[in-house]
């Protein structure tokens, strides 16, 4: 076997594996037809602990990851210091019963190896030391082709143990940044008192039926205007089940196009569509030994409400465009702002999956149902939003502030509260904090004050003028809790389309006022 064809087979062995114990020992048997080789370990010196550590070993029967630490002797450490400051990068050899490197005499004498002589290579990259390799060999003497072969594999060798360190050092990482996330887990359970607030005032019914089913695997409904906190209420169960350390996968229903819809929940297949160059797992498989919360449920197309019906029932799915079967161990935790009822009445949602999802129907009461919570929340969301704008203090709240806030219809709920507390910061200019320029709209006040007009006029101009004094109260907001088809009773879209026959420019007005939706 010539030179190249040496280096390129035993490269192959080398960097064939991401397991560095594994290359290790393909690297041996390759090595074995052409020098008695029965013994190899990768190490690397530990100047702050005197010590040599063995990342792994292979024999002529196993290889394996050994992460022994030895420490080496005063004589041996300023060997190997040595070594490090003159960096000799050539291949050593030594035989047993001559003067023999004091550093890996007491390397071999460590494992308990019986050798005639062995070969050490010093592994640099950079000029910086990384390890180095050792090769022994039990009945025979190491020649100095075979050391000149060994000395062709120092930059495959190099590779391998950079990435082998690389790998420890990321596995090192991810393991504190999973320590961290439970700290900083617990620390922020603390910050809010451990409890969701509310828990023992006006959500306290909601509470009792969560400690209820969180030990249980059932299907839960969580039902609610939006913005009271039904995803908080969701990763409550999650938490407060045996499932709390599996994955908590969400999904809003309503936030993905209908064509993708089945591949993000179910994935696909390499090859199932134009585009589909590999193989992507959906969230149904992410959540398997967890729990899967599926948000505004009430926008699921029907074709995936017949999926999602198997999956309820049998626990199983399969790929877009595969045929196999995927047994999954889930828990499914669904949510909606919608009447589902009514829309099996219009043929919206399928009555089959209403009564799988119904196993446990909770209904979160509004911000407007549980007005005692308001104070606790303010005063969560006030840190909260202090420390998000980084404000240097928090502003001191006016007497009487909370009363604003009690006295108002809470039409976004929990989510509302929390925009007007940061809203509020901001026009604080770190002074005194007050809610006075919330303002409650009273439809029906408005109504009886278009009504005094008593001017004849046609139809149009009254319906013009009515839903322009709708959309001034609403600041041109359309569509949701207090928007103006809310208001008027009509759809979204019949009211846009009426606007646009009556030539009314719609859009939000107001510096102050959000996006239309």
């Amino acid at each position: 076997m010539n030179k190249n064809d040496f280096f390129r087979l035993a490269t192959l062995q080398i960097c064939g594996n991401l397991d560095i114990e594994k290359a290790l020992f393909s690297c041996l048997q390759f090595l074995r037809q052409v020098m008695p080789v029965d013994w190899m370990s990768l190490q690397l010196y530990e100047a702050g602990l005197n010590s040599m550590r063995t990342v792994a070993i292979a024999t002529l029967t196993e290889a394996k990851i050994v992460n022994l630490l030895r420490p080496l002797s005063i004589e041996a450490n300023q060997q190997m210091g040595q070594r490090i400051r003159e960096k000799k990068q050539e291949v050593h050899l030594h035989i047993i019963g001559a003067k023999t490197d004091k550093v890996y005499q007491e390397i071999i004498h460590s494992h308990g190896i019986k050798a005639s002589s062995f070969m050490v290579m010093v592994l640099e990259s950079h000029r910086e030391y990384l390890g180095s390799l050792t090769l022994v060999s039990e009945s025979e003497i190491f020649t100095q082709e075979q050391m000149n072969l060994i000395s062709l594999l120092k930059e495959p060798f190099v590779i391998a143990m950079s990435n082998t360190l690389r790998f420890q050092e990321i596995t090192k990482l991810k393991d504190l940044l999973k320590d961290e996330n439970k700290y900083l887990y617990k620390e922020i359970r603390q910050l809010t008192g451990d409890d969701i607030i509310g828990a023992n005032f006006g959500l306290k019914d909601v509470m009792e039926k969560v400690r209820r089913v969180a030990a249980l695997d059932s299907p839960v409904l969580l039902l609610g205007e939006t913005g009271v906190g039904k995803d908080v209420i969701a990763n409550a169960i999650h938490k407060s089940s045996f499932r709390q350390n599996g994955p908590f996968i969400k999904i809003n229903c309503g936030a993905i196009p209908d064509t993708l819809i089945d591949s993000e929940l179910f994935g696909y297949e390499k090859g199932a569509f134009s585009g589909a160059i590999k193989t992507n797992i959906g969230r149904f498989e992410r959540a398997n030994k967890g729990t899967i919360f599926l948000d505004e449920i009430g926008d699921l197309p029907l074709q995936s409400q017949v999926r999602l019906l198997r999956v309820l029932q049998d626990k199983e799915i399969e790929r877009v465009g595969g045929s196999k079967i995927i047994k999954l161990d889930i828990r499914i935790i669904a949510a909606t702002n919608r009447n589902l009822e009514e829309m099996i009445k219009s043929n919206q949602f399928r009555e089959d999956l209403w009564f799988r999802l119904c196993v446990f129907p909770i209904n979160i009461p509004p911000l407007r149902e549980r007005k005692t919570d308001i104070p606790a929340l303010m005063q969560y969301f006030i840190s909260k939003k202090a420390k998000e704008l980084k404000l240097p203090i928090i502003p001191k709240l006016v007497s009487g502030g909370v009363d604003s806030l009690i006295d108002y219809d809470w039409p976004g709920n929990v989510r509302e509260l929390e925009n007007i507390v940061e809203r509020a910061l901001i026009l604080s200019n770190n002074d005194t904090l007050s809610f006075d320029y919330i303002k409650r709209f009273d439809a029906q006040e408005n109504l009886n004050q278009l009504n005094q007009n008593k001017e004849m006029e046609t139809l149009d101009v009254v319906t013009s003028r009515y839903i322009e004094r709708t959309l001034a109260i609403t600041k041109g907001k359309i569509n949701g809790p207090g928007g103006a088809a809310e208001i008027l009773g009509i759809n979204p879209n019949t009211l846009r389309n009426r606007m646009k026959k009556l030539e009314i420019v719609y859009g939000r007005k107001g510096n102050n006022s959000c996006d239309p939706r």
